[in-house]
């Protein structure tokens, strides 16, 4: 009999190794692994060729962002005897899927807060033009010019939002309430939606904001580039909520520059992995595009926070769990992943059926 159903029987004990740990992931899964019968083992270090020795003897491992699934990592877990990589996020760019497929299942959490990212979106876009956190810093030192500090209302402003899964319908939503004028770009358009539709050219043409909200694809990485940037309106501001690999990063410092670009604000950062969820404080930054993108007075970084509340990490724990539960009690598990996914005549889930 599996481990998992042993677990719930109160057996053996499922054995899940959680890589690149923080303070604030572990309550919900604590929690919940005690409720479940499952054992997480919290590890610090990511998911790399370096650190994937320290899985074995794990049924399965639980990954985040910028841990490294890739072929050698997966042939590396495979061997010994891994089962399931468990995904505690949306995106699953950093999984070699197709590598992935007869080795190793994998499973995500496709949703946890759209709220959480959407309003973070908002959060960073007033915070940025009406120069909030200048006006907090200065007034801590009893500075209370208002010289510098003039924005623009957002009130009949185009907004161009790029993706709408829920959390560019959100960020819509969020929007409109503000009296915004919404624009978007979809491959996969929502039905009866009541959104205006365009391409994405008209939309760099006609938007004073754009906001990031789509997955990380071949397709889609550096969809902002020099040229995409050279067709949008002159000081536009651009919100990246999503993958930092959205925007190339080199094409945007030169289009701050220009006066093209009028703010970005980011919570991702396309060579994010080694920086990003550290403390970083007492050493020297040798990225120097990101220092020099923080140092710019128009640009706001935060740290892939987004997604950080409280009923997000709840929401990530309990879904992850279930994920677990689900694929280990012998059944299909509905977030799992597989290059094969959607295709009518190989995909297995149309049967309830694991993936392989």
């Amino acid at each position: 009999m599996h481990a998992a159903i042993l677990a719930v029987q109160g057996g053996n004990t499922m054995k899940i190794a959680v890589f690149d740990t923080k303070p604030y992931d572990r309550p919900g899964f604590e929690a919940l692994g005690e409720k479940k019968g499952i054992q997480f083992k919290f590890l610090e270090p990511k998911l790399s060729e370096d650190t994937v020795e320290l899985a074995r003897g794990f049924d399965g491992v639980c990954i985040f962002v910028n841990d490294t699934a890739n072929a050698a990592v997966i042939d590396k877990l495979h061997e010994m005897g891994v089962k399931v990589i468990a995904l505690r996020c949306a995106g699953f760019n950093n999984v070699d899927i197709k590598h992935c497929f007869g080795k190793i299942h994998v499973v995500r959490v496709p949703a946890y807060s759209p709220y959480a990212v959407a309003e973070h979106a908002m959060a960073l876009l007033l915070t940025s033009i009406r120069r909030i956190h200048k006006a907090y810093i200065r007034s801590r030192d009893f500075n209370f010019s208002l010289n510098g500090f003039t924005g623009f209302d957002l009130y009949g402003k185009t907004v161009g939002v790029i993706g709408t899964g829920k959390i560019g319908r959100v960020f819509i939503d969020i929007c409109r309430g503000f009296g915004m004028k919404v624009i978007a770009y979809d491959k996969f358009p929502a039905k009866d939606s009541g959104i205006e539709y365009v391409s994405l050219d008209d939309l760099y043409r006609r938007s004073d904001i754009i906001s990031l909200h789509c997955p990380l694809t071949e397709e889609t990485d550096h969809m902002i580039d020099a040229d995409a940037i050279r067709r949008m309106k002159k000081g536009v501001v651009i919100i990246n909520t999503s993958r930092g690999a959205l925007i190339d990063t080199d094409a945007l410092v030169e289009g701050i520059k220009d006066r093209q670009v009028g703010a970005a604000c980011l919570d991702v950062y396309e060579e994010e992995s080694d920086i990003f969820f550290e403390d970083n404080s007492g050493h020297i930054m040798e990225d120097d595009t990101l220092a020099r993108l923080i140092s710019m007075p128009n640009v706001i970084v935060t740290s892939h926070q987004a997604f950080l509340t409280e009923e997000a990490l709840g929401n990530i724990a309990e879904t992850t769990v279930d994920n677990l539960l689900e694929f280990f009690e012998g059944g299909a598990c509905k977030n799992e992943l597989c290059y094969r996914c959607g295709k009518v005549d190989e995909c297995c889930k149309n049967r309830q059926e694991k993936c392989f």
